[in-house]
């Protein structure tokens, strides 16, 4: 378990921070093999604002990106103890620097 008490999770040798986020992996994949989706990516990253002197880059981190159609789809998997102020930060920042990107949450009920 992890500081959010997700359990890490592995399936077919891939692993996951979070039994939710593995799962809609499976989801997602499903999706790309009926050709819903394409060009399905893992943990892809975003620079938010670049290396400066003394200082390193600041990243965003998406769990999924992937096509529907022409449209590129960010997205993430959270549950209400990932919403952390800093998350909410990045996510503002990735929204306002690729506002060409569709950008999803799927939350955790």
């Amino acid at each position: 378990m992890n500081k959010y008490h997700a359990k890490k999770t592995t399936i077919d040798g891939i692993a996951y921070d979070s039994k939710f986020e593995a799962n809609r992996h499976q989801e997602l994949k499903l999706l790309e093999r009926a050709h819903v989706i394409s060009g399905l990516q893992r943990q892809v990253k975003f620079e938010l604002i670049p290396k400066q002197k003394g200082e390193r880059a600041c990243c965003y981190i998406a769990d999924f990106a992937y096509f529907e159609g022409k449209k590129l789809i960010v997205e993430d998997t959270k549950s209400k103890a990932t919403m952390t102020p800093e998350y909410v930060i990045k996510r503002k920042l990735m929204k306002q620097k690729y506002p060409e990107y569709e950008f999803r949450e799927v939350v955790k009920s």
